[in-house]
């Protein structure tokens, strides 16, 4: 359980770090001249929306993972480590066919627009251009933490959903406050190779130390 917690946080912490996750935000809401609360409440939602299209899907694969896992023993200990692996070698295949691949929500504010309205609506453009990415990384996770059943399958859920919402609050701020104590460049640019190593070192530490 303590190796599912670990797992569960780095994979979040790295999740939430991407810039695409919430330099958006900072950059609409520059835009917009949206009001500091105004944007901590949009970072707050949209980043309920990702988390919540991720966490359905991911009870659906920690699911599947439960029920192998009553058939067939082998799956906590051999399959579920495997798909992290493989996985994860998938990661650093992207990394090195493109080094610049990353999906940005375009601005939707052209213009000084502070009204209500207009922040409704592009709270609801973004929200739901962030429910339809879901994180694939944490989804394969779900399947390793569905062997441990629902306890595994709530801890992975409870982790990501508090990391990944705590973290884009506090970029978002340190954003909007045009604080430059931290850099996005090295991640949005090698996103995929350090998820990609994280998902192998999760994998191999799961065939070596058994549950």
């Amino acid at each position: 359980m303590y190796q599912i917690f670990i797992g569960s946080l780095i994979l979040s912490l790295i999740h939430a770090l991407i810039p695409n996750h919430w330099l958006p935000l900072i950059a609409v809401a520059k835009t917009g001249k949206w009001t500091q609360s105004r944007t901590l409440w949009a970072t707050l939602i949209t980043g309920f929306a990702h988390t919540l299209s991720t966490i359905l899907i991911g009870i659906i694969v920690g699911l599947l993972g439960y029920k192998l896992a009553e058939s067939y023993s082998l799956v906590s200990g051999t399959i579920a480590p495997s798909i992290l692996i493989a996985l994860g070698i998938v990661y650093l295949y992207l990394d090195v066919r493109s080094h610049h691949h990353h999906h940005e929500i375009n601005p939707l504010v052209t213009g000084a627009s502070g009204n209500k309205s207009s922040w409704i609506a592009i709270l609801t453009s973004l929200s739901l251009a962030m429910f339809l990415t879901p994180c694939a990384e944490i989804e394969a996770y779900y399947f390793q933490a569905g062997t441990l059943g629902w306890t595994g399958i709530f801890m992975v859920s409870a982790v990501y959903l508090l990391t990944t919402l705590l973290v884009m609050l506090i970029l978002v701020y340190l954003g909007i406050k045009g604080s430059r104590t931290f850099t996005s460049h090295f991640l949005e640019h090698h996103e995929k190779r350090i998820t990609g190593i994280v998902l192998l070192g999760l994998g191999i530490l799961a065939l070596v130390v058994k549950f």
